[in-house]
């Protein structure tokens, strides 16, 4: 089970696996010297949500605990970052519309990439954050990303233990983490750049952080197929998934991202009493919405999904469509599978655990069912306006990101230009 990456800390968090829920919890630790001397303050557990976690452990806990480690005095500092320095760009881009208007998994890319820029120590002790923006050079940058490609990490045994060496010292191996540095690299650019163009007279002209010549290693997201779509909605049914079945079979038919058929897509959305032949689609990702028909001449266009949304409609009045298969224990409603802090691990962890049920290869994911049903378009030779209709991609040139070029669409357009020859009368009919 691959677990989510170990994301900087403030001082005294720690973070520790909850199994039962399948993702990290955070927890602020009072030091033992600080308890020794009679520190007010407890241990206090801060969630699931790494961001509020965070918020909650440098704005009041450890603020309370330096004011009581000095007296009060460092009460009296004033909480602001030097205009001009690294720290200040990321803090200014953050706080304008540019970052506020993405959404959360790019925000949290963006803050990733700033903690691991920002907090690495140079030389002479100093964060990277609090260089003056005025001296980081192309140069400096460049070594920077050197720096920062490569992390050396332990090796662990069978048993998850690391392996120590003759001097009882753990060993470690290197290992490059280009994808992460290449992310923190475009952050930062986007940063200067937004921040520049308001302030031409604190942020140079030139952006360090462009045309850094960053090679791409991102890896194309595997597409899955109408048939391994279907046997993973067995493998749901037959293991208390139901729910996360018809939810693959959403991405796959009206192209949803997982964002929204777990967070958004609501009961009132399916068949409504003023559209009850209707589905109504937001891809909160363009802006973009549609209502989708589910009907052509009484015939229902998606009979296999309608059979399981209407059963799901029949005992629901209101509230999320797609909610896991069980109720909360305390409350007796419906678990959404997207938690409070809009983070999918359980969701992406029990789609895994149905894809090996069903022996399906694991390089699928819960997105390769919805870059399969874009891939099914382009096989069934829509025009890239009738695609777009479907997906609502405003611009035609994201589609081949989904839509893969297969042998049927290689066949189709064969038999396409063999018919014009035919046409002109090149080929015997």
């Amino acid at each position: 089970m691959v677990r989510p990456p170990r994301l900087p800390l403030p001082r005294y968090v720690r973070r520790k696996w909850l199994r039962g829920e399948r993702v990290w919890g955070h927890f602020f630790e009072v030091p033992t010297w600080a308890k020794q001397a009679g520190c007010p303050l407890r241990n206090e557990a801060l969630g699931t949500d790494y961001d509020l976690a965070c918020r909650r452990a440098e704005t009041v806990l450890l603020k309370q605990l330096d004011s009581w480690r000095t007296a009060g005095r460092s009460d009296l500092i004033p909480n602001r970052t030097a205009e001009g320095s690294f720290d200040w760009l990321t803090a200014t881009y953050k706080a304008s519309e540019k970052y506020t208007k993405l959404s959360r998994s790019q925000r949290t890319n963006h803050d990733l990439g700033f903690s691991l820029v920002a907090g690495y120590t140079l030389k002479d002790g100093r964060r990277f954050g609090s260089l003056s923006l005025q001296t980081i050079t192309t140069d400096v940058v460049d070594r920077l990303f050197e720096k920062l490609l490569i992390v050396r990490e332990p090796v662990l045994c069978t048993e998850g233990k690391p392996v120590l060496d003759g001097k009882g010292q753990p060993i470690t191996r290197p290992r490059e983490r280009r994808t992460t540095v290449n992310h923190a690299m475009k952050s930062c650019r986007r940063a200067w750049n937004v921040v520049g163009r308001r302030n031409p007279k604190i942020v140079p002209e030139q952006n360090p952080f462009s045309r850094m010549g960053l090679k791409d290693t991102s890896k194309e997201t595997p597409t899955g197929s109408y048939e391994q779509l279907l046997a993973f909605v067995v493998a749901c049914d037959a293991n208390g998934h139901a729910s996360l079945g018809s939810a693959a079979m959403v991405a796959w038919e009206w192209l949803q991202r997982e964002e929204h058929i777990f967070g958004v897509l609501s009961v009132e959305h399916y068949r409504p009493r003023e559209r009850p032949d209707e589905v109504f689609i937001i891809h909160p990702k363009t802006g973009e919405e549609v209502w989708i028909p589910l009907f052509d001449a009484g015939e229902p266009l998606f009979p296999e999904l309608m059979e399981r949304l209407d059963a799901i409609k029949r005992g629901r009045i209101g509230g999320l469509l797609i909610v896991r298969d069980w109720l909360d224990k305390a409350s007796g409603v419906p678990v959404p599978w997207l938690a409070r802090s809009g983070d999918l691990t359980y969701m992406r962890h029990a789609t895994k655990d149905m894809i090996r049920a069903a022996h399906l290869p694991l390089d699928l994911s819960f997105r390769s069912w919805r870059h399969g049903g874009m891939t099914e378009l382009g096989d069934a030779e829509l025009t890239d306006a009738q695609i777009r209709a479907i997906s609502r991609h405003k611009n035609a040139r994201t589609l081949p990101r989904y839509v893969k070029r297969t042998q049927r669409q290689i066949i189709a357009g064969t038999r396409k230009r063999r018919l014009t020859r035919t046409n002109r009368g090149d080929l015997s009919e």
